[in-house]
């Protein structure tokens, strides 16, 4: 059974969250000193390796940590959130990166160009009468 959230996974894992250097994903192996590990890159590919084919079992592709951080880049920022804050939240130092992480649908750039189009075309209507 998993451990509800709050003080019973607390006391599994051993570890004051805030503590500086604390784990994000703690294992429940511990370090020398009793502090929970954190959890190796392998464990992370296994279990998204065995979630992809249980609840995507027609994706082709691999699925890895940095494809899910490529697609939640492209969907927050499909979902309103700019560029600057995308930047942060993926702690890059240059927007360039960030950019590179944002993958936008041919459709999304047509409808803002025919949105913008739209916006001038009533502009041009107050000019003209």
């Amino acid at each position: 059974m998993l451990p509800r959230r709050g003080r019973t996974a607390h006391r599994r894992f051993g570890d004051d969250h805030a503590r500086p250097g604390a784990p994000l994903f703690p294992s429940e192996r511990k370090n020398t000193d009793g502090s929970s590990r954190r959890v190796g890159d392998d464990a992370l590919r296994n279990g998204l390796g065995a979630a992809t084919k249980l609840h995507l079992p027609t994706w082709t592709d691999k699925l890895t940590p940095h494809v899910l951080r490529h697609f939640c880049a492209s969907q927050l920022y499909l979902n309103g959130l700019d560029l600057i804050s995308i930047q942060e939240v993926l702690g890059h130092s240059w927007i360039a990166t960030t950019m590179r992480y944002v993958h936008v649908q041919q459709t999304r750039v047509e409808d803002a160009w025919a949105a913008g189009t739209e916006r001038a075309a009533k502009r041009l209507e107050g000019l003209i009468r």
